[in-house]
């Protein structure tokens, strides 16, 4: 569950909070004899006897078939298969150390696969719960319209925190309903920001839908990344 600070379409704010539309499937798994079985993580290998560093130790490639048929010298019967509990993740270079100054980078590509542009990673800062609210922005689209133009990669349930939110959250579920129409939600001054809900977590355009029965609401915004768009056409029409 997170918060978010949401405006509605006369100006008003307030914080309510999101939940996950998503409901966990809980699984048991026993084996044969009815027992609990749980999971556990093993060591599988280490870059010690990894294909490279097994090339480099016998001086190549051939070398290396001819000891793995004579002997097993990719296993380690002191290591391989020990439980593993607490870890971290680590960065090695091309030579298996570990590296300690790490620089990201983001590659951005053409819609034909090739590389356009590459630049330091930039760290999106979270925009739903802060001094700005996200506004009404006034823009709203037919369902029709948005689902025949973007995919839907996720999605939230907008629930009150108290009976003042929900008279506000109400309010806006019975409009957007009136309306039959899903609402664009971005983020900073002019509603126009993709909303970013976790430090360096993913840009999202917002749709936010709207249905009521009786005294009940429902407010689901729709989380989207991705465009869908038509292929060019050649000048044959093909």
């Amino acid at each position: 569950m997170g918060t978010i600070n949401i405006a509605n379409s006369k100006g008003r704010d307030a914080v309510v909070n999101t939940q996950s539309v998503r409901k966990a499937t809980r699984v048991r798994w026993l084996d044969e004899q009815g027992r609990q079985v749980s999971s556990a993580r093993l060591l599988k290998a280490t870059l010690a006897r990894d294909v490279a560093a097994l090339e480099k130790a016998a001086g190549g490639l051939d070398k290396l078939s001819a000891a793995l048929i004579a002997s097993d010298p990719e296993v380690d019967i002191e290591t391989f298969g020990r439980l593993l509990r607490q870890t971290s993740r680590v960065y090695v270079d091309p030579d298996g150390q570990i590296v300690h100054k790490v620089r990201h980078v983001e590659i951005v590509r053409n819609p034909d696969g090739t590389e356009r542009e590459r630049r330091p990673r930039r760290i999106a800062q979270p925009n739903t719960c802060t001094e700005t609210p996200l506004k009404w922005s006034g823009r709203l689209m037919k369902k029709g319209e948005v689902y025949n133009r973007f995919v839907f990669s996720s999605k939230m349930q907008i629930v009150h925190v108290k009976g003042l939110t929900y008279d506000f959250l109400y309010a806006m579920a019975r409009e957007l309903e009136e309306k039959d129409s899903l609402l664009l939600v971005g983020a900073g001054p002019r509603s126009n920001q993709p909303l970013v809900f976790t430090r360096g977590g993913n840009a999202y355009r917002g749709f936010l839908e709207g249905q009521t029965q009786g005294d009940r609401y429902r407010l689901v915004l729709h989380l989207s990344n991705m465009e869908l768009k038509a292929p060019a056409v050649d000048k044959a029409g093909q």
